[in-house]
């Protein structure tokens, strides 16, 4: 017989702790996503079209270019985390691991890419 209550029995099974962080990051970014893409929609809207010159010389200001590498550094980062969760949701076995972490190196990637070619544009 033991003497253990419910709660005590159900410790250490279940949940593994990282549920509420993930959601709060992915909120988080979300928020962030909520202002940055009107944001980014109109300093990058206007230069659709225009010759390469002149956006470049747009892009060499500093607002469209700090917004353009946060749209990009956030864009990624919770892509990254949506992803992340559909993989560990539908995909199992070994291959798991190897996709988060091949789709996880491919994200931060992108994000150098990214902010190399804006840096490369800015400065």
């Amino acid at each position: 017989m033991s003497y253990m209550t419910d709660r005590k029995r159900a410790e250490g099974h279940g949940s593994a702790r990282e549920g509420t962080r993930r959601h709060w990051g992915m909120t988080k970014s979300s928020v962030a996503l909520a202002f940055l893409v009107p944001a980014f929609v109109f300093t990058f809207g206007p230069m659709l079209g225009r010759p390469h010159a002149e956006v470049v010389a747009h892009f060499a200001q500093p607002f469209p270019a700090i917004v353009a590498a946060l749209m990009i550094v956030v864009g990624l980062v919770h892509f990254k985390n949506g992803i992340q969760m559909v993989i560990e949701d539908y995909v199992h076995g070994v291959l798991r691991e190897y996709t988060v972490i091949l789709t996880t190196c491919l994200c931060y990637g992108a994000v150098a890419a990214g902010l190399f070619a804006i840096a490369s544009i800015a400065l």
